[in-house]
């Protein structure tokens, strides 16, 4: 039987969606539609420090404006917490997942790499970050674009955070539960997270869950190392006159450019010639 193809579009809400942000929509767009799937979108606010008021409906406009069509209900991390707090409390108990106290500070004093000295504490700590006993050490992954990947082994290895001290949940966590609980099938995403990768299929691994396939996209850097993002002041992408910037999304992956339209005619068609291995094989492109 096969499986039909689910991506998805996960952007947070910490500002307006730039062009770094339309390159990983349209990257996994593409993907999807191409191989006649779905794509959905979800909304990953779970870190309200860093999200803007209004921001979310304004990533859902843009989208719109762009002539993307998403598939399902959006999905709001925020109306997850339940889930991830269930699944910390049932690990805490089959002692899978522990309290720690360690600063960064003293992380770095251990040599950068975190040893697990408070699940060796008795009597059990009962506050602070949640950490996983990482039993699933993962180093390395298949990408659909760059071949074998391989991180540190002892970045892999550590037992990572899964609720932070100040009581929000991590990355990591939530997103294996939500791309689990929406059947991603594959996960497109820029190469930003091609590091904490790893860990994520830790944690397939930990929960007996069936893994997703991978493929990262390069990013849009204006120097080395310096990727556009809302925290850099990248600027929005233009609502009024989408094609231009549709057009330079498609050639930064590289993609034919499409005849300038309205911008769902335009997907369409970039739909129909989309080639991923002409998508250059980079984790950044400089602008």
């Amino acid at each position: 039987m096969t499986v039909l193809y689910r991506g998805r579009f996960a952007p947070s809400p910490s500002g307006p969606l730039h062009f770094g942000s339309l390159v990983a929509a349209l990257g996994s767009y593409l993907r999807a539609k191409s191989l006649g799937g779905k794509w959905l979108l979800r909304i990953e606010d779970i870190d309200p420090p860093r999200e803007i008021a209004g921001a979310s409906s304004q990533i859902l406009h843009t989208l719109t404006a762009y002539g993307f069509e998403w598939d399902e209900e959006v999905l709001y991390q925020s109306q997850r917490i339940e889930t991830y707090q269930t699944q910390i409390d049932q690990w805490i108990a089959q002692d899978k997942a522990y309290f720690c106290h360690c600063s960064r500070k003293q992380i770095q004093l251990m040599g950068g790499t975190y040893d697990g000295r408070c699940n060796l504490c008795r009597p059990k700590l009962t506050s602070g970050a949640v950490r996983i006993v990482n039993h699933s050490k993962v180093d390395r992954f298949d990408d659909a674009l760059m071949g074998t990947v391989i991180q540190d082994a002892h970045f892999a290895g550590e037992d990572f955070i899964v609720k932070r001290s100040d009581g929000l949940y991590a990355y990591q966590l939530a997103v294996v539960l939500d791309d689990a609980y929406q059947g991603i099938t594959e996960v497109v995403r820029g190469s930003d997270l091609l590091q904490p990768t790893v860990r994520q299929i830790s944690l397939y691994r930990i929960l007996g869950l069936t893994e997703p396939s991978w493929l990262h996209l390069p990013l849009a850097c204006t120097e080395p190392g310096l990727k556009l993002s809302k925290q850099n002041h990248a600027q929005a992408i233009d609502l009024l006159n989408p094609g231009p910037s549709i057009n330079a999304a498609l050639n930064f992956l590289g993609q034919a450019k499409v005849e300038l339209a309205p911008a769902n005619i335009m997907l369409e068609q970039a739909i129909k010639q989309f080639v991923l291995k002409d998508i250059p094989a980079h984790t950044e492109i400089l602008l």
